[in-house]
Formats: structure tokens, C-alpha cells, sequence
């Protein structure tokens, strides 16, 4: 059971810390000064929509959100939110592989090169389907966040720890319901894929609550450093190089690799999402499917990223809050009266 909570515990991190947010583009966005308890909601927020979506998803036997989709809001409404999140997914999936390869040029890597080596290490995990999904985040989001909070530690820790909270202070709590909002879709699409996986209502509230614990720390101690620095955020694509900028050229080096990590788990969530979608209608395996959805990218990778992250992102995020309000009177309109899970 704790294995397994687990496993999907870093399945739900891998699917939220992307490239927008390892970078701190997507954290400076939507927060920012007076942000704590935005950060606390989000938290709470985010614990209460994976239990949620995991318990409908173990409830339906899902393979793909269709099933999870209709059980919260209808089959007329599901229509339409079908295929906003195939648009969601598969716009996201084109920007990380972008991201991919404009992050390898670091290492003198050509844009080009560095998108073909994202695509094909995501159509060779799929191979494995699922199974490859999950044991690839298992193994990359702890080391991306023992070395992010690391980072943010020892910054933290030379800036004269200047973390606070002032209580009076907390006008862009609004803020979190956007920002949950904003990674519903991506939620939706891979929770629902593993529900038939699921054996023990233990490993959804280990996955849930301790995806909400991390996510909850790591992001309000990260826009607390991007606030130590916050005159210099502006003049970076990337903010979490203006906190990388006294550090050592080796551990900008690190880092960038660790940003490719992150990149390469939004990738494959979106291309998980939309492989388990798309099966039920042409019934390819898994690698064959991400193939032909990689080809269908790699021309469309000319798409800004820092684009995606302030235009679409925002709007996305107001999109989703009709979903969010969904899941989150789901547990009062149904009182999860169904079968007790065993």
C-alpha cells in the first residue's frame, strides 16, 4: 500500500512540477507579495481535488478521463471539457518539447538535435505504458526536489532566511482557486488513468496528502526566494536563474539539467493523457500512438514557451474553475455513497 501511494504520489508531482513551475515562471505568475495563504489554499485545495478525482477514478475502473469527466459534471458538459483537455494536453506536450531542446542548447546541443532526443526518449517510455510512466517519476521527482529545495535552502539560507508571514497581509488569496484551477485538466487526465490500478483507499490518501504537503512547502518557500530577488525576476525567461546567478556555473549546469527532468515529466503526463484518450478509438499500443503524436508536434515546437506560461496558462485557470467547483462539491452532492473502496 505505501509503495503504491507512493508511486502515485510522485505521478501527481511529476504531472504539476513541469517546466512552468520548476522554472518559477508559473509560481511568479499567479503569486508573488502577499501570497501565504494563497499558498495554503492551493494546499488544501490540492489535497481535497487528488482524493477526489482518485476515488472517482477507482470507483469507475477508469483507463481515461471520459469516465471521471462524466461522473462529475454530465455527458453534455463532458463534450466539451473532452476536448478542451485534449487541446490543454496537447498544446502543453508541443511547448515542453520545445522547452527540451531549447534547454539542451546549454550544453551546445542544437535546438533541433535536442527536440528529437525529448521525442524519442518519450515514444521509447511508452513502450512500457503506465508502468513506465510511473517508474520513470519514482525515480527523477525525488532527485528534482532534493535538489530544488536544496537550492532554495541554501538561498534562503544566505539571504538571512527572510521567510515571513504577516497575517494582515494576504490579499492575493483569490489567487489560489485560479492557480489549483490551472492544474485540474492535466490532474484529471492522468488520475483517471490509473483508477483500475488502485487496490487500497491507503494509497489515495498517502498519494493525496502527501502530494499536497510537498507541493504546499516547495512552492511557498520558492516564491519566497523569488521574492528576495524579485527586481531581478523581469530581466530572466527563466526566474529560478536569477536565484542560480552567484551559484557556481556547475550547479546552473545542474539545475538546467533538473529543469530538462522536469520538462520531460510534463511531457510525458500530457502524452499519457492523451495516449490513454485516444486508444479507446484506434487502438494502437501506447508507444506507437505517442509516435504518431510526436510527429504531429515536432513542426508545431516553434511555440514560445514563456507564451504559453503568461497567455494561455491565466486563461486555462478561469477555464477550470467551473471543473474545480465541481470537484470540490462532488464528497457533499454524492457523499461518496457508492461501494466502499476495499
Amino acid at each position: 500500500m505505501w509503495l503504491s501511494g507512493l508511486k502515485w504520489m510522485f505521478l501527481i508531482i511529476g504531472t504539476i512540477i513541469g517546466a512552468g513551475y520548476a522554472s518559477g515562471r508559473e509560481l511568479w505568475e499567479f503569486f508573488g507579495n502577499e501570497s501565504g495563504l494563497a499558498i495554503l489554499l492551493f494546499a488544501i485545495l490540492f489535497f481535497i481535488c487528488t482524493y477526489v478525482l482518485m476515488t472517482i477514478s477507482h470507483e469507475q475502473k477508469s483507463g481515461h478521463y471520459l469516465p471521471v469527466l462524466q461522473a462529475l459534471m454530465g455527458k453534455k458538459l463532458t463534450r466539451l471539457y473532452d476536448g478542451m483537455i485534449i487541446l490543454y494536453l496537447f498544446s502543453v506536450t508541443v511547448v515542453m518539447i520545445a522547452g527540451g531542446g531549447a534547454t539542451l542548447e546549454v550544453l551546445h546541443i542544437p535546438y533541433w538535435y535536442g527536440v528529437l532526443i525529448i521525442s524519442v526518449l518519450l515514444v521509447m517510455l511508452f513502450i512500457w505504458g503506465i508502468s513506465g510512466m510511473t517508474s520513470m517519476n519514482a525515480v527523477i521527482i525525488p532527485v528534482l526536489i532534493v535538489f530544488l529545495v536544496g537550492t532554495l535552502i541554501t538561498f534562503q539560507w544566505t539571504a538571512g532566511f527572510e521567510v515571513t508571514f504577516n497575517l494582515e497581509a494576504q490579499h492575493n488569496w483569490p489567487t489560489a482557486f485560479t492557480f489549483t484551477a490551472l492544474n485540474i485538466l492535466p490532474l484529471v487526465a492522468v488520475l483517471a488513468a490509473i483508477g483500475s490500478k488502485i487496490r487500497h483507499q491507503g494509497e489515495i490518501w498517502i498519494a493525496s496528502g502527501g502530494s499536497a504537503l510537498i507541493m504546499g512547502v516547495i512552492s511557498y518557500l520558492y516564491n519566497e526566494s523569488l521574492l528576495v530577488v524579485a527586481h531581478e525576476v523581469m530581466l530572466y525567461e527563466i526566474p529560478l536563474f536569477a536565484i542560480l546567478k552567484h551559484y557556481p556555473y556547475f550547479m546552473v549546469l545542474v539545475m538546467s539539467g533538473l529543469l530538462w527532468a522536469a520538462i520531460y515529466t510534463t511531457a510525458a503526463s500530457g502524452m499519457l493523457g492523451l495516449c490513454t484518450r485516444l486508444r479507446e478509438y484506434i487502438g494502437m499500443p501506447f508507444w506507437l500512438i505517442s509516435l504518431l503524436l510526436a510527429l504531429t508536434m515536432i513542426p508545431l515546437t516553434t511555440i514560445g514557451f514563456s507564451t504559453l506560461i503568461s497567455v494561455l496558462y491565466p486563461l486555462y485557470g478561469i477555464l477550470n474553475l467551473y471543473i474545480l467547483a465541481a470537484i470540490l462539491l462532488y464528497p457533499i452532492l454524492n457523499k461518496f455513497d457508492e461501494a466502499p473502496i476495499r
